[in-house]
């Protein structure tokens, strides 16, 4: 199989993303898949989830989008046997406005991807809360698309202004994109809204939608302050549960014909 380039992009906060982006890539490292994390976010909770001290990000992924800096020099592995990481620094904050004067500017991280592509099964790129320039290059890079959706009021609206963002890149940057699929997060059958929410998203996106979703969880959220991803806090909590459900559907879909995206 070629390498499987996976974005995790809403540009809302709060959303379960970066928590998608850790242990969706742990759960594929699970199952046998070559797996690495790139900290786009210049939060850097990707790279603290996985346990990765600011010592160590001596090359991050600033040093290689921005420095040229060569991306081989950047791969940590992680405590998750299969999966590596390139971890980011607050520096990272700044590239928004550096990256504007930059030649291919919308280019830089899809460069430094192609050269380590032979190395891994699954690619998995978490995204910052914004459709900035480092957004941009995660799309650019990136074959497939996957949404975390957490359900509440306005949900649908920003997915309607991501998905705009999403046709824009796919007709000018990079006509390969696909949405891999939307996640619903933070689930709780307990709250009404909740249940709207998902009936609403997946009226609207069929079969683009997850059967699994992911619950809220007390385990799950404990996990990144012990520099784990849940999986290996606890693996029996419902949360780590969730997420190598998720792979499972997710490896299975992939074996279907690619779905026509809806946009």
């Amino acid at each position: 199989m070629d390498c499987r380039i996976i974005a995790i992009v809403n540009q809302k906060g709060g959303v379960g993303k970066t928590t998608t982006s850790i242990n969706l890539a742990t759960a594929l490292a699970a199952v046998g898949k070559r797996s690495l994390l790139i900290d786009l976010d210049p939060q850097g909770n990707a790279s603290t989830g996985l346990g990765v001290p600011q010592q160590m990000r001596r090359v991050s992924s600033y040093d290689v989008i921005l420095h040229d800096k060569s991306i081989e020099k950047a791969l940590l592995r992680t405590l998750v046997p299969g999966l590596d990481i390139i971890p980011t620094v607050v520096d990272l904050s700044a590239a928004e406005v550096e990256l504007i004067e930059v030649p291919k500017r919308e280019f830089r991280l899809k460069e430094q991807i192609q050269k380590i592509t032979h190395l891994y099964d699954y690619i998995i790129i978490d995204c910052p809360p914004s459709l900035g320039l480092l957004t941009i290059n995660a799309l650019v890079a990136a074959n497939r698309l996957l949404i975390p959706l957490q359900c509440e009021f306005f949900a649908l609206e920003g997915l309607a202004h991501l998905m705009h963002t999403v046709e824009l890149v796919k007709n000018k940057l990079n006509p390969d994109l696909a949405i891999e699929g939307i996640v619903l997060t933070m689930f709780d059958r307990r709250n009404r809204l909740t249940e709207q929410v998902e009936e609403d998203v997946r009226h609207h996106f069929g079969q683009l939608v997850y059967r699994q979703v992911i619950p809220r969880n007390v385990r799950m959220s404990e996990a990144p302050s012990h520099g784990k991803p849940a999986l290996l806090y606890d693996i029996n909590c419902s949360g780590s549960k969730a997420y190598m459900l998720l792979v499972k559907e997710m490896l299975d879909k992939q074996k279907q014909p690619i779905l026509e995206d809806v946009v």
